[in-house]
């Protein structure tokens, strides 16, 4: 298993890279939007990373000569890291669900994603039952604000 846990507190997973991220949820090529996520607390919180490269499929048409990452596309990485901080909560028995979102308020763009920005996909839980859950979200590019939400999601089996 590759996530590192912080030894001074069991509710603490500080890394999970990518060779687990795909054990842990169904998302691949080209729908895949996190890369690592680090800093992560048990059903508290995480931060997700996705290098944005302009060999990402969605650039050929979101816009050609001014690539630009579609925001829904941001609010989606923001979703994957939620959904890694999900399984890691609730352990093995979780790994390949599907998260459904049940809702997407207070969307917000502030500054666009270019080709060559390090997204940090900040989300905090706000509240959880059974297997719905909803979370704030910030994308975060050098210290400023890309785009914020507040999302929920279930989680169902396959």
């Amino acid at each position: 298993m590759n996530i590192q846990t912080d030894q001074a507190s069991p509710a603490t997973a500080t890394s999970v890279d990518i060779k687990r991220i795909l054990q842990m949820i169904p998302h691949r090529y080209p729908m895949l939007m996190v890369d690592r996520v680090v800093d992560m607390q048990l059903d508290r919180s995480a931060v997700g990373i996705k290098n944005v490269s302009v060999n990402e499929p969605f650039f050929q048409g979101h816009f050609p000569s001014e690539p630009v990452m579609p925001g829904v596309l941001i609010v989606e990485a923001m979703a994957q890291t939620a959904a890694v901080l999900v399984v890691s909560t609730f352990g093995t028995g979780s790994e390949g669900k599907l998260v459904y979102f049940m809702s997407i308020d207070g969307v917000r763009f502030r500054r666009p994603v270019i080709p060559g920005d390090r997204l940090e996909l900040h989300v905090e839980k706000i509240q959880s039952r059974a297997n719905v859950w909803k979370f704030s979200g910030k994308a975060m590019v050098e210290g400023k604000l890309a785009a914020e939400a507040t999302f929920a999601a279930m989680i169902r089996d396959r």
